[in-house]
């Protein structure tokens, strides 16, 4: 088991999957330098990574002892870095809240919203894809739902990125005191003047026990919901419509039947899904995955992109196929953090992506567009802009 740097792979932003490929063909289990790290252990096998999802000897919790950190800021206070029962006390209030009626009467308002932002794109006859649609659409839908709708998008976004795929440890903890400051400020005023929205229902929500979330709770359940309420959609637009681009094949495909559309989706999640590693898990004791044992109190990440093209789950898993069965994908994770918001993001990019096809019948790459622009880090897969011509 070689150790793989990153820091020396400088085209593995770009094109991760020959490196994936690389170390899934010499086993389960790896050993990466990124910045800021000495040592990561990588999770690289379908099975190994679904399993590793669900198993609680990896804890999400990076924190010690039974309370906050110093060092611990409200956003930190979320069911992402939480394991049982913090965890399962949280999303089962949130999901009293959030509920699949709640996310299935959006339908009309993400098809409403996608239309109009297509009238405000098409004009111009070309776009980047992201600002036009990838980025506004989630992001409408998502601070409607919370309550939100005045907020300063472009502000939200440079802190959204900054923590999500920041460039630099100083932009990483300028943009969390940021965000924690500006979620504070949200609540408060939520409590001031509480409307129908899913954080005024929060604030107010309380389970059989009367049971209800703290006001640090509070903070970190709004920057999970905010911030992978749009993020990780943004990315699932914008990558999804670069494989139709490069893959024009699949592309005529889709548009002489659009009913292909939900397995189209799907199989967008699996080929170049919108999180590239699920966030960091620490081994609790020595965990054995395959050869390999992982020593106690060491950060581990499961690569989602790596276990998706894992050719002992899909058969010539670098193939684009939208007819392919891609379910069992862990674009979203698996086990008790699996995503809670992936019914309302494959509604947003079922109808983002049907509508553009339909509107754009002849949507191409720009030309003009230059290179990619690909986010930095392991968190997020895609790219900051498309350009894009019809």
């Amino acid at each position: 088991m070689a150790m793989v740097d990153l820091r020396e792979a400088h085209d593995f932003t770009a094109n991760p999957y020959p490196y994936y490929a690389k170390m899934r063909a010499e086993g389960p289990v790896h050993t990466l330098r990124a910045e800021g790290f000495d040592r990561i252990w990588l999770i690289v096998g379908y099975e190994e990574a679904r399993a590793a999802l669900a198993d609680q000897r990896f804890s999400k919790d990076w924190r010690t002892g039974d309370t906050w950190s110093a060092s611990a800021g409200s956003i930190n206070a979320n069911m992402l870095e939480m394991d049982a029962p913090r965890h399962t006390r949280l999303r089962k209030l949130v999901a009293r809240e959030f509920t699949a009626r709640r996310v299935e009467a959006l339908r009309p308002r993400v098809q409403q919203v996608t239309d109009q932002l297509l009238d405000a794109m098409l004009p111009a006859g070309r776009a980047d894809l992201v600002d036009a649609l990838a980025f506004p659409l989630p992001m409408t839908v998502i601070c409607e739902l919370i309550g939100v709708p005045d907020l300063d998008r472009d502000a939200f976004r440079l802190m959204s990125g900054g923590i999500v795929a920041p460039s630099s440890a100083e932009q990483e903890g300028e943009a969390v005191r940021a965000m924690g400051a500006y979620l504070v400020e949200l609540i408060e005023d939520k409590r001031r003047a509480p409307g129908q929205d899913l954080m005024s229902a929060l604030i107010e929500a309380r389970d059989d026990g009367g049971d209800r979330l703290s006001p640090d709770e509070l903070v970190g359940m709004a920057f999970l919901l905010l911030v992978a309420g749009h993020e990780t959609t943004v990315n699932l637009i914008s990558n999804g419509v670069r494989a139709l681009l490069d893959h024009p094949e699949q592309l005529s495909l889709l548009r002489a039947d659009p009913g292909l559309i939900d397995g189209a989706v799907e199989e967008m999640l699996r080929y170049d899904g919108p999180v590239e590693t699920a966030t960091f898990r620490f081994t609790r004791e020595p965990v054995r995955i395959g050869p390999t044992v992982i020593p106690a109190g060491e950060a581990v990440l499961v690569a989602l992109a790596s276990a998706d093209r894992d050719p002992v789950r899909y058969p010539e898993p670098d193939a684009f196929d939208i007819r392919r069965e891609a379910r069992g994908h862990l674009a979203f994770g698996h086990g008790i953090h699996f995503c809670l918001g992936a019914p309302l993001a494959r509604i947003e990019g079922r109808i983002a992506i049907r509508t553009l096809l339909e509107r754009c019948p002849e949507l191409a790459r720009d030309p003009e567009g230059g290179k990619p622009d690909w986010l930095p880090g392991l968190l997020m897969r895609g790219v900051r802009r498309l350009p894009v011509r019809w």
